[in-house]
């Protein structure tokens, strides 16, 4: 892997190629923290800033990595100190679902919305960027404890929201409705968090 701890007119080349390369899956992962791709596009850039003010300085052996932990640490950050978006239910999600089952998806990014910001942005470490319980503390700076702490409320919290919207994993790890009924099924089947 090569390094990217460089000095002179190779760190903007490099940084520039690099954000070029990552900026839209940044851009999905802050989407799933704040349910506004314009607010999306602003939480990226914001990191991507931090990310270039330290880029010629730090040595890293993964930019993904460090460029995931800026982002979620700004969110959380910016989120201590203001609101970057209304109470939930003032705000819907504005994306076009997928062709599978688009009711399913609004009613999963709409229930994410409602879960505390702590818990989403472990949800969405965990659970979208497919990270461990040990990387996602890394991310965010906090012990393993914790996220699996903030995976349970979260999960919880979804539960509570969802009720009895059946919904089952499929085999890609995205998440199917079990049935479509009204009342939904018996043993509804929800992601356990790890202990």
């Amino acid at each position: 892997m090569k390094s990217f701890s460089k000095a002179g007119g190779g760190n903007t080349i490099a940084f520039d190629e690099f954000a070029r390369s990552r900026q839209a899956h940044l851009r999905r992962a802050a989407y799933l923290l704040c349910g506004d791709w314009h607010l999306a596009e602003d939480l990226v850039q914001t990191s991507l800033a931090k990310l270039y003010a330290v880029w010629h300085r730090v040595h890293m052996d993964s930019p993904d990595g460090y460029a995931r932990r800026v982002l979620f640490r700004t969110f959380l950050d910016e989120n201590r100190r203001r609101r970057w978006w209304d109470r939930p239910t003032a705000h819907e999600y504005d994306v076009a679902a997928p062709a599978q089952d688009p009711e399913l998806r609004l009613t999963l990014l709409a229930a994410l919305r409602q879960v505390p910001d702590r818990s989403r942005a472990v949800l969405v470490l965990r659970f979208w960027e497919d990270q461990s319980v040990e990387e996602t503390a890394a991310a965010l700076g906090c012990s393993a404890g914790t996220v699996k702490s903030q995976t349970s409320r979260g999960l919880a919290t979804l539960r509570r929201v969802l009720g009895d919207t059946p919904l089952t994993p499929s085999g890609n790890g995205a998440w199917t409705g079990a049935g479509t009924g009204a009342g939904g099924r018996a043993g509804v089947s929800y992601p356990k968090a790890e202990r």
